[in-house]
């Protein structure tokens, strides 16, 4: 994977225009081909990575789309240095159209395809509008903070911002392992402070290939079938 480093030219901001995701007041930040932590510093766990994508709706899905519009922000390995980059990116609420923010540990890309991914799955959360900034916070610092006690099983978290909702996901290497699967949709419930009520979905990562090929094979037929992936 290629090393990620701070990008200000990677996104969109709130009018649609490019820069507007990591804000301009960070470009004393230098990019390091390894991350180094500090004596002073806090080291976490892992080293991660935050990536940004964003595409337009409609447009046909597909693994190689799906990768060149992936953009990484940069990576980091200690809370000091994790804080360098959220105080100066935008809240996930504050985005529009199809975005997406994705922290994932660093040398994992956030695809299905991923080896680290593709035997694993993810829980999902649907939320109204307004609530992705404050859920999208409790979630990654829960992450980052080793909450979920399920080992190395965390493969990383996700933020979609969409048109009439958004969503929170967090994805894990073993879907087959329902005690981790469950162990991490509790710590989710819990972290997220969900009403009992909330409706919690888990999709493997086969699942949604198998449905986005399904998708791109009907849209090629030309015949009027949707699947959501």
């Amino acid at each position: 994977m290629n090393d990620c480093r701070l990008k200000n030219d990677i996104a969109l901001d709130h009018e649609g225009n490019e820069d507007g995701v990591v804000q301009k007041d960070n470009e004393e930040e230098k990019p390091a081909d390894k991350q180094v932590v500090a004596p002073e510093e806090h080291p976490l766990q892992y080293h991660y990575s935050l990536w940004f994508s964003r595409r337009t709706p409609g447009r046909q899905a597909s693994s190689q789309n799906y990768e060149q519009n992936i953009k990484c922000i940069g990576s980091f390995a200690s809370v000091e240095h994790f804080w360098r980059y959220y105080s100066h990116i935008v809240r996930p609420s504050d985005l529009t159209g199809h975005s997406d923010f994705h922290l994932f540990k660093e040398g994992i890309k956030p695809m299905w395809e991923d080896e680290a991914n593709k035997n694993g799955g993810k829980w999902i959360v649907r939320l109204r509008k307004g609530l992705a900034s404050r859920c999208w916070e409790n979630l990654i610092l829960a992450m980052l903070g080793e909450q979920f006690m399920v080992g190395e099983e965390i493969c990383g978290a996700v933020v979609s911002i969409r048109f009439q909702e958004d969503i929170i996901s967090i994805w894990n290497k073993t879907a087959s392992d329902h005690a981790t699967t469950s162990r991490i949709r509790d710590t989710l419930r819990r972290v997220l402070n969900l009403p009992p009520n909330t409706v919690m979905e888990y999709k493997t990562h086969t699942d949604s290939i198998n449905n986005r090929t399904f998708l791109i094979w009907s849209k090629s037929s030309h015949r009027s079938v949707l699947v959501l992936a």
